[in-house]
């Protein structure tokens, strides 16, 4: 078997019902998932709920999506560096970022 992923395997990577039963344990499983998925808000929402660094693996659109970019800050400060350009520049995304950072240099 070794460390290739089997046709069951990715069809299951392509299954939301799956993905979103991953991720709710770790989002690190949405870098598995399907292109169609990493471009689901509802699948890197929960994603980055449990772990800000999933927004890593979302689709340029969704990293867009300013509900779950400051979803992924609340869990990882640094987050706002998978964020697009336009969120990069949002007052209010830049406000979270520095407030969640501030916390942990404390």
């Amino acid at each position: 078997m070794g460390n290739c992923r089997s046709t069951i395997d990715d069809e299951n990577w392509s299954n939301k019902s799956f993905v979103l039963k991953k991720v709710r344990k770790n989002g690190y499983y949405l870098k598995l998932a399907s292109i169609e998925l990493k471009n689901d808000p509802e699948v890197v929402l929960v994603a980055v709920k449990k772990d800000g660094r999933a927004l890593n693996y979302a689709s340029e659109s969704v990293r867009n999506n300013k509900e779950v970019v400051m979803t992924a800050l609340k869990k990882y400060a640094w987050a706002l560096e998978y964020a697009s350009e336009k969120l990069k520049n949002d007052p209010e995304v830049i406000l979270e970022a520095e407030k969640r950072a501030g916390k942990l240099r404390k």
